[in-house]
């Protein structure tokens, strides 16, 4: 929803409602309930290292084959099974899982997704403790690569 539409949202609301910013959210109370309207994306920044890194892991059959694995056990229940950001525990997640299927995730490095798969952020968790295994992170990047449209 644009700023404008939201605008005009805001002044068709009854004057008893009450308007409050969350940093860059904005909640409207009605009664009882809520409306949330999400904000811009925050940019997720990766250190150039991670930017440039190759994947070491070769994607073939074994590969694909853990990261499918893998995606099913910990990734599926936000990102969705064909990694659209539409998992069962989507709805309950403050930022939005992302759609994998896009360009804009599919045009990023390997090195890239490594490091948000690792190192996490907000509600994605940082994967490094429950999977330690790094060729198997990789087996995950590789996975992601098959999800595109």
């Amino acid at each position: 929803m644009s700023y404008i539409a939201i605008i005009k949202l805001i002044k068709q609301i009854n004057m008893q409602t009450k308007l409050m910013m969350i940093s860059t959210s904005v909640i409207l109370f009605i009664g009882t309930g809520f409306i949330t309207i999400p904000g811009p994306k925050k940019p997720w920044v990766v250190p150039e290292n991670f930017v440039k890194m190759a994947n070491p892991v070769k994607s073939d059959v074994t590969s694909l084959k853990v990261g499918k694995e893998l995606w099913r056990k910990h990734c599926q229940s936000c990102h969705g099974k064909s990694g659209k950001g539409d998992g069962p525990k989507s709805a309950e997640l403050k930022t939005e899982p992302g759609n994998f299927t896009l360009d804009v995730t599919q045009k990023q490095s390997d090195g890239s997704l490594f490091y948000k798969i690792s190192e996490g952020r907000d509600d994605m968790p940082k994967f490094t403790k429950k999977i330690p295994g790094k060729d198997d992170i990789w087996a995950i990047v590789n996975y992601i690569r098959t999800l595109k449209k």
